[in-house]
């Protein structure tokens, strides 16, 4: 059964593409944000403003290092501040461009015990890179970064959690990863945050935690495994996550228990298996979208019920439309990309009844 996308406005963002397709979007209770970079500042855009009518960002944070493009930032909840995520440094910088504090780290170079030459603006090569969140309620900044070992020869890599005022180390969980990059996610109800740690061949990391006020609380480690940390929702104590080639999508409680699992149609090309596309979210509470646009010459998103994950409806579009990747927001709406129009859609289902 097919049910019909609403086009429901198209705007032009810098970066627009990298807030369906990356991680310049942030999720958080009430707020759909992108936070995008826009040449040496990154941009905070409300969603909700922009589609109506108010294109310009709602805070803007200089780049504490414009020749580094790694790292995955976050904006606190309020846009008081900003923590960056930088190839030697985490640093949280406030709207008026301060530097509220930094939290300095070994280099994310590839080469361990690479020279540096002091100057805070040198980009190492390589393409490795951590992540930051800042909690939910402002107070705390988590961030995958990588340590220096007692001897100049040693590697690791730490989750740690940090005094979003003053940049105090609150809590480190050492981790056995090697990674290409990460991602983080959070869970306003019960506090708890995932970080989703790629090694590429080596595989993935996943890791959940949450702080108690005195120390890490509920900490779950997956050290080598092969499921991507996609999306929650702040209505469900609960998370999605895509198998790494696509062959199905499941949905779990905060403790890691399997809920769900939900597997691709059937291909149209026998030569090809179907499989989902990395991307997966909820779309609201009750209902989740998945594509398979990389590996169907057929492809379309997909609308699974969001308890069960078992399909529901193929979404349809308006002619001249072409589904492209989507980023569900959960608010009943979910964003396309058109890269010849360099547009952001916008889109929601046909009223019922």
């Amino acid at each position: 059964m097919t049910v019909d996308a609403v086009l429901r406005g198209a705007v032009a963002l810098p970066g627009g593409r990298e807030l369906v397709l990356g991680f310049g979007w942030e999720g958080r209770p009430g707020t759909r944000r992108a936070v995008l970079r826009d040449g040496a500042r990154l941009a905070v855009f409300e969603l909700d403003a922009v589609f109506g009518g108010r294109p310009e960002p709602s805070v803007t944070f200089p780049l504490p290092w414009p020749g580094w493009s790694g790292g995955v930032h976050s904006v606190s909840p309020d846009g008081a501040f900003a923590a960056f995520s930088g190839q030697r440094a985490v640093r949280a910088v406030n709207r008026d461009g301060s530097t509220r504090w930094e939290y300095r780290h070994a280099c994310w170079g590839p080469e361990v015990g690479h020279p540096h030459s002091g100057d805070e603006q040198q980009v190492c090569e390589g393409s490795e890179h951590g992540s930051c969140r800042i909690s939910d309620d402002g107070l705390l900044v988590w961030a995958h970064v990588p340590v220096s070992g007692p001897g100049e020869d040693d590697y690791a890599e730490a989750w740690v959690v940090l005094d979003a005022e003053d940049g105090r180390e609150l809590a480190r969980l050492p981790l056995e990863s090697v990674a290409e990059g990460s991602h983080q996610q959070s869970n306003p109800d019960t506090g708890h945050v995932g970080l989703c740690v790629g090694m590429g061949q080596d595989g993935i990391g996943m890791y959940w935690a949450r702080w108690d006020g005195e120390r890490l609380r509920d900490v779950r480690v997956e050290e080598v495994g092969e499921r991507i940390l996609t999306d929650v929702h702040p209505e469900r104590p609960a998370y999605l996550t895509v198998q790494h080639d696509g062959w199905d999508v499941q949905l779990h409680d905060l403790d890691g228990t399997l809920l769900a699992e939900g597997t691709p149609p059937p291909s149209t090309d026998p030569d090809s298996p179907a499989c989902w596309d990395w991307q997966c979210g909820f779309v609201d509470p009750h209902t989740v979208l998945v594509s398979t646009l990389d590996y169907d010459d057929d492809g379309a998103h997909w609308l699974l019920d969001a308890a069960t994950l078992t399909l529901r409806n193929r979404l349809t579009y308006p002619p001249g439309h072409t589904p492209g990747y989507a980023r569900p927001l959960g608010d009943g709406t979910w964003l396309t990309f058109e890269p010849r129009s360099g547009l952001v859609h916008r889109w929601s289902l046909a009223p019922t009844g």
